[in-house]
């Protein structure tokens, strides 16, 4: 079973761990997850689907990302997230954290933090393979589609990754 790190509010590990959506965390705790904006040298975005048979935001399109398993950093966990998630091997690609934000969910005891990274470089759908456990499909989007699927309602942590968008 998989298991993530719990934090302190000044993101310090606590020397505890929980397992992999066990939300049960107490106030002042925390996870990390990451999410990746992988865009090519177009401005072009690869945005996922959500499998159908999600029990939270089923078929939402969202950009790929996930937990930090416990003993991993943020940026070892995103290119291992995008690996498993896309097939896209980011061993040497450049990278940076570009934000970072912090969410507190006390009545589904589910906070964490959110470590936002950008990776620029060529890529095609050809290099996709998608993991089907985790999505339905992609596609390597134009900005005004994001913005589009946003304002729908229907991506995933749209109000806080726009301000990163390319500018179209």
């Amino acid at each position: 079973m998989e298991r993530w790190d719990i934090y302190t509010a000044d993101r310090v590990r606590t020397g505890r761990t929980m397992a992999h959506n066990d939300w049960n965390m107490r106030p002042g705790e925390y996870h990390i997850t990451v999410l990746a904006l992988l865009e090519r040298p177009d401005h072009r975005i690869l945005i996922t689907q959500r499998a159908l048979d999600k029990a939270w935001a089923a078929g939402h399109w969202e950009i790929p990302g996930g937990g930090v398993r416990a003993g991993e950093t943020p940026e070892e966990a995103v290119r291992r997230e995008v690996l498993e998630e896309t097939g896209l091997d980011l061993e040497g690609t450049p990278g940076e954290r570009v934000f970072s934000y912090r969410r507190d969910n006390p009545e589904e005891k589910d906070n964490y933090f959110v470590d936002v990274f950008r990776f620029v470089f060529d890529f095609s759908e050809d290099d996709i393979h998608l993991q089907v456990e985790e999505t339905a499909g992609s596609q390597i989007a134009p900005v005004e589609e994001i913005h589009r699927l946003g304002e729908e309602g229907i991506f995933l942590h749209y109000q806080s990754i726009k301000k990163i968008l390319p500018s179209t």
